[in-house]
């Protein structure tokens, strides 16, 4: 539980720094971010699994590249759920930012590894 927790706020950083850096993608503040962070968490641990799966093939062509339009699927499902919470502007866009932020989480995850 703990870990999850962590998951979440781990990714509302790494949303409110997305939204920071392009206007196309708006944010309704932290509680917003935290609540995007929590919707997202929850698509990664049900929805993507399914998609992976469903995409095997083609992800196994791509030599796993794939899993970067699995991402942007999530987001923009995220950004669905939300409706004017989150926004993003179009599926490129949500490409980049699932981009970035699975950078920004790498980057976050190991620190709090390193801290622990």
């Amino acid at each position: 539980m703990k870990n999850w927790l962590m998951h979440i706020v781990v990714n509302a950083i790494a949303i409110i720094a997305v939204g920071a850096l392009f206007e196309a993608v708006q944010i309704d503040g932290v509680v917003g971010a935290l609540l995007a962070g929590f919707i997202l968490s929850i698509l990664n641990a049900i929805v993507r699994p399914i998609l992976v799966i469903l995409t095997l093939p083609i992800t196994i062509l791509s030599l796993g590249l794939f899993l970067l339009v699995i991402n942007a699927i999530t987001l923009v499902l995220t950004d669905l759920l939300l409706g004017s919470t989150f926004n993003i502007d179009g599926f490129g866009m949500a490409f980049v930012a699932a981009i970035i932020i699975a950078l920004i989480n790498l980057v976050l995850n190991s620190l709090i590894k390193d801290m622990k």
